[in-house]
């Protein structure tokens, strides 16, 4: 779901030029012709923020709260301030104290991101309910979203901000405009039964010119995570599957079985063309503009592991999960959103992020941003911590019990004694 790629693409034939283009891939380096900000303190990462700024910070602080970290306040307060007071949030602004206005770039997926991070974290509901508000008001007709408000819906865009409606405590199916759901956008973007066999489940982006619908990998992966109401953050007992085990479920083709599917059927169906394109060699690929032919994409396939575990498909996660322990350590070195991506990656699929192919993933990725507030001993998570922390209470308290009981014992055994001298006298 490389979100920042397609819609860069997106943007770039939807805006004027004198709107800042939306967030790159975060790896893919996007053009500036003038000198890079200087990014903030509070900020993780030292490259140029401009189109990834957001972005990048909610999954380095997504990632930190999976990994029991407790993010530097710093850090939080980063981003926090990046909102508009309308509740959006653009990818990222320089000037934070200045007023948002008509001409503010805000979009759907930096402001959705942000709500996952802060819903998270906990603590933030205001900030969390305006930006959730903001994302109703710009939901398009046909019940999802587009990159920037007004522009048509495609499918990673209404992804980010399903999984963010989720996070937030909101019913995604719910959530609609002039009638219809995020999930009857997702179906109009999802090539069903007319499409070739090879292709069914997987989903556009959007149609292209002509309006057909052409699978893409990004979308695909967006779809699974949206058709089980799943952002980022998802852990490994929260897959949608039941039991697990097994391959996903191709899509079912026969009368009117392209109307009357569930969003959970889609999103199976999704998931057997996804789980296809990996058995090839372990990851997906993407070819960037320009080039002749695909290359990994490695942010791609962190996060089809975590869309086939959501869809409780962890045996489907196992292969491209291998394949980033071995290939992602250059990738991922200095990236704050690569390493929180893989984090959260390796966090789904019950693996350890601080042991991931030889490398410490939190470790690498506190260092690309404010020292955080509290890091778990290597080797505990959260809950370990606390229970470490509640056997040490509960060692004193015996302890105070047994040293009341002892003077007790002195106390009666000095009566005793005074009443046998008090006898004999």
């Amino acid at each position: 779901m490389n979100v920042r790629r397609t819609a860069a693409a997106l943007a770039a034939s939807a805006v004027l030029s004198a709107l800042a283009a939306p967030a790159a891939s975060a790896d893919t380096a996007a053009p500036s012709s003038s000198p890079a900000p200087k990014p903030p303190s509070g900020l993780h990462g030292t490259k140029d923020p401009s189109y990834d700024g957001v972005w990048r910070q909610s999954i380095a602080l997504l990632a930190q709260d999976t990994a029991g970290v407790t993010p530097a306040a710093e850090a939080v307060d980063w981003l926090t301030g990046q909102q508009c007071s309308s509740g959006a949030f653009a990818a990222y602004r320089a000037d934070a104290g200045a007023e948002c206005d008509a001409k503010t770039p805000v979009d759907s997926n930096a402001t959705a991101v942000a709500v996952q991070a802060l819903a998270a974290l906990g603590g933030h509901t205001g900030e969390v309910r305006k930006a959730v508000g903001w994302l109703k008001s710009v939901q398009n007709e046909d019940g999802g979203w587009g990159y920037l408000p007004g522009t048509p819906s495609d499918t990673n865009s209404t992804s980010v901000v399903v999984g963010a409606l989720a996070a937030a405590g909101e019913k995604p199916g719910a959530t609609r405009a002039d009638g219809k759901s995020p999930y009857d956008a997702l179906a109009e973007l999802q090539l069903g039964c007319d499409a070739d066999a090879g292709d069914r489940g997987a989903y556009a982006f959007q149609p292209d010119k002509k309006g057909r619908l052409l699978a893409n990998a990004d979308a695909t992966v967006a779809g699974v995570l949206a058709g089980h109401g799943k952002g980022l953050a998802v852990t490994p007992a929260a897959g949608d599957g039941g039991e697990g085990g097994g391959a996903p479920e191709p899509l079912e083709c026969g009368s009117g079985a392209d109307a009357g599917r569930t969003p959970e059927e889609a999103a199976s169906g999704a998931a057997a063309y996804l789980t296809g394109l990996l058995e090839k060699d372990g990851h997906l690929t993407s070819l960037a503009p320009g080039a002749d032919e695909p290359v990994p994409d490695h942010s791609n396939t962190a996060e089809a592991v975590i869309a086939l575990v959501a869809a409780g498909r962890p045996e489907a996660a196992e292969a491209p999960l291998a394949w980033l322990e071995k290939n992602s350590a250059e990738w991922a070195a200095d990236n704050p959103a690569g390493l929180g991506t893989l984090v959260l990656a390796a966090h789904a699929a019950g693996g350890d992020p601080r042991s991931f192919g030889g490398t410490d993933l939190v470790k690498e990725l506190n260092a690309t941003g404010p020292e955080p507030e509290s890091v778990p001993a290597a080797g505990a998570d959260a809950s370990e911590e606390g229970e470490k922390s509640g056997s040490g209470d509960v060692s004193v308290l015996w302890w105070i019990l047994g040293a009341g009981v002892l003077a007790g014992l002195v106390a009666g055994a000095v009566l005793m004694l005074t009443a046998g001298r008090r006898k004999r006298s």
